[in-house]
């Protein structure tokens, strides 16, 4: 049902047309039963005395702006300037005084013609039934309310108004009870036994009480075997592996699952190709209600473009407003149908969080589940396509979202533990007071387009900080000055490289850490000073990041393609000098290389940064730092070519 008031808040929908009309072309042209609660009861002797069709062709021809007008003024007004444009009008209400016309009421406020509307739409079989209700916005608020742009800006009533809205009302209030004192007004409340009252009881009771509570009849899915995982975790060998490609593989083998793989619903707003994800295509085929009625210009392709009105795949054209809306739509489903599905929502960078973070939004505030997945992620990895492409924010503005846990992933391995953990997190809870469990959150993954070596997974590795945000990936080998690298995503290898830099090259042993969410560490931060803040009389556990940096020497040195308000999440509880380095700006359409010594974000760059804040400790002298900045030529972009062509990685 569509509330048809005319008005947005500033003055009407459709000045110069009619809303009403447009919808309903919209809705028959979609398919829908359409049917219009226009006018209320009042109006039928007239329409029933309108013989040549001249009262129709008013209530036609009349523009919505002039309908809210009609309603900001009274009944003389409306006689004058609508039945008034026609003789024959006129005519129809001769005997009808100013306060009968104003009494014609808008269908949508006729409680008989809803009614009537609402049976229809009950038994209307076949197709799905919108009704567009005619209604006055302010209605029974009086004239000074009643279609008035204003109306959101007036907080009060006068003793007037009280006593108007109590008539239309019909609320048994006396006006020596209202003129008491107007500013408080008294409640009405017509009794427990009213029919009203008992009305309203027998609703609530149907429903199941008086507070909405989400209840879903849907089970834990089981989860998949830890096996399911190995072909990442494994590592890549001597072959480069982008980690959009290293998910793509790991959903691959998930589709495979004979539980969760009917379940997954890839949602493709365009460039499933670029992503890797065209292989899905013969296999997961993309939904169409009508099935495929042309043949692909790709047919004779082992990977051809595939329609079927059995497909998996949501792809949505260009479309992330409504790829936002599948996700929001297949991640409720665990609700809605008591069917718990998959969402896997893909899309370039930032066109997620920053085109469509308001539906994101309203995807968390209505408890969806599943992954998003923001591909070519970073400021530098897609530096040649203009500064849409240039994602350094996309991990602040998931900051805001309490319900998206974020992931700035470095190695397959990582990928593998974090899709696992998110399906028991969403899929595998058996706690929740609904029976299903689980936790009401999305996780955000940004995934790169970057191939490097995807190392095999590290023996003793420690997995809880891994999902907790960060582990000690790398320790240095070198003997001398202590430092410590925090690094995450795509930077990893400018971080390793830095490493062997700085041993190579300056005598210092720095520690490589992999940080996979600076924003569910700065989460668990704030948890534990809000631990504290409570209970002052307890001493709570330290943030996850002062624990896990405690015992670790040196300067902290942290890296990322992100802005450096990213890494900055967390420096009240790193325990020692914090440097950040990040993409802050707009961009830098040039190569790689070039774009992350723009920005200061390479190995070099961190490299003088270590030595810097070594400098600042008064571990090293500050000569060396300069000699360094100098030596690789930090302040020009031309240099950085010359950089990855002496170390292979051009």
């Amino acid at each position: 049902m569509v509330n048809c008031n005319l008005q947005r808040l500033d003055g009407p929908v459709r000045g110069n047309g009619k809303i009403i009309q447009e919808l309903e072309s919209f809705f028959r042209g979609a398919g829908w039963n359409v049917i219009k609660v226009v006018w209320g009861r009042e109006w039928d002797a007239l329409l029933h005395a309108d013989r040549d069709g001249a009262l129709v062709n008013l209530m036609n021809v009349t523009p919505d702006g002039d309908y809210q007008t009609y309603k900001a003024n009274d009944g003389g007004y409306v006689r004058e300037h609508f039945f008034g444009r026609d003789p024959r009008t006129k005519e129809l209400v001769a005997n009808l005084s100013d306060q009968d016309i104003w009494n014609l009421k808008r269908g949508g406020h006729d409680y008989r013609k809803i009614y009537a509307a609402y049976a229809a739409a009950m038994a209307h079989k076949g197709q799905p039934t919108v009704i567009l209700a005619h209604t006055i916005k302010g209605y029974t608020l009086g004239k000074h309310f009643e279609g008035r742009n204003a109306t959101h800006q007036m907080k009060k009533l006068t003793l007037d108004d009280l006593k108007n809205f109590r008539d239309l009302q019909r609320i048994p209030i006396s006006d020596a009870e209202l003129e008491k004192d107007p500013k408080m007004p008294p409640y009405y409340h017509p009794g427990p036994d009213a029919p009203e009252i008992q009305y309203m009881l027998d609703r609530r009771k149907a429903l199941g009480g008086f507070l909405p509570q989400r209840r879903t009849g849907a089970a834990p899915l089981p989860q998949p075997a830890d096996s399911t995982y190995d072909v990442v975790r494994k590592g890549s060998g001597k072959q480069q592996v982008a980690t959009t490609m290293a998910l793509v593989r790991i959903m691959k083998e998930l589709l495979r699952d004979k539980e969760i793989g009917k379940r997954i619903v890839p949602i493709i707003p365009d460039e499933a190709r670029t992503f890797g994800m065209d292989s899905w295509f013969p296999s997961l085929k993309i939904y169409n209600r009508n099935g495929q009625l042309y043949t692909a210009v790709d047919a004779e392709l082992m990977l051809a473009y595939k329609e079927s009105e059995i497909g998996q795949i949501l792809h949505e054209g260009i479309n992330e407003a409504g790829s936002t809306a599948s996700f929001t739509a297949v991640g409720t489903s665990y609700a809605t149908h008591g069917e718990p599905m998959i969402p896997l929502y893909i899309f370039y960078s930032m066109f997620g969080f920053q085109r469509t973070g308001d539906g994101l939004w309203a995807a968390a505030d209505q408890m969806a589940r599943g992954f998003v997945l923001g591909a070519t992620a970073g400021r530098t990895t897609l530096t040649g396509e203009g500064l849409q492409h240039a994602d350094g924010h996309s991990l602040l503005l998931a900051s805001t979202n309490p319900a998206a846990v974020a992931y700035d992933p470095a190695f397959s391995y990582e990928i593998a533990h974090i899709v696992k953990d998110g399906l028991r997190r969403m899929y595998g809870g058996t706690d929740g007071v609904d029976g299903f469990g689980g936790e009401d959150i999305f996780y955000y993954i940004t995934l790169y387009n970057e191939p490097y070596s995807q190392p095999a997974e590290p023996e003793n590795l420690n997995v809880d900080g891994l999902l907790k945000g960060m582990y000690l990936f790398k320790k240095s080998q070198a003997s001398g000055p202590k430092a410590q690298i925090l690094v995450s995503g795509v930077t990893m290898p400018e971080g390793l490289r830095a490493q062997q830099l700085l041993a190579d090259e300056w005598g210092v042993a720095a520690d490589v850490w992999s940080v996979t969410s600076w924003g569910e560490l700065r989460r668990e931060g704030i948890e534990r000073e809000q631990q504290a803040l409570r209970d002052p009389g307890t001493d709570a556990p330290l943030p996850y990041v002062t624990q896990a940096l405690s015992d670790a020497a040196g300067p902290f040195v942290a890296a990322s393609d992100w802005m450096r308000a990213v890494a900055d999440q967390i420096r009240q509880w790193v325990p020692g000098s914090y440097t950040t380095l990040g993409t802050d700006g707009f961009g830098f359409s040039d190569t790689r290389p070039a774009a992350r010594r723009y920005f200061n974000v390479d190995a070099e760059s961190i490299v003088v940064a270590v030595l810097s804040a070594l400098a600042g400790e008064g571990t090293l002298d500050r000569s060396k730092a300069v000699e360094a900045a100098t030596k690789y030529r930090i302040d020009d972009v031309r240099a950085a070519a010359v950089s990855y062509a002496d170390t292979g990685s051009a």
